[in-house]
């Protein structure tokens, strides 16, 4: 069962899920964590701390709005636009990343968010 989050960056608050997979159960018995997130295109990623291996369905092409691990940085993926690795309008991570979620509704004010702003990561608290 996915379980729902709040991604708080840039002043702004993003509703999102957290799916029912080995890497995605790690990230929410981690929270809430609390980084300085960095930019890469339209990519913001940050370490968490948490370790997990690739899993099977891991890929570098991203949609918008998922939610990603990228296990050899330890790091916490947002994908909202295409990054320096894309080509054309693709979403292309820097490698093979776990996905492990998705950013429900508007993501526009993702592109505002400046690097190295803080990003807040934590349950739902409607639903805990």
């Amino acid at each position: 069962m996915a379980e729902n989050i709040v991604i708080r960056a840039g002043g702004k608050s993003f509703e999102g899920e957290l799916s029912d997979s080995v890497t995605g159960r790690a990230i929410y018995e981690a929270l809430p964590i609390r980084a300085n997130g960095q930019r890469w295109g339209g990519e913001i990623y940050f370490s968490i701390g948490v370790s997990c291996e690739l899993e099977e369905g891991s890929r570098e092409v991203l949609k918008e709005g998922e939610l990603a691990f990228w296990p050899p940085g330890q790091a916490f993926c947002i994908f909202f636009g295409p990054t320096p690795a894309s080509g054309g309008d693709e979403i292309r991570a820097a490698s093979a990343v776990n996905i492990v979620g998705r950013i429900k509704g508007d993501l526009s004010g993702l592109q505002d968010v400046p690097d190295g702003a803080e990003v807040r990561i934590e349950k739902n608290s409607r639903d805990i």
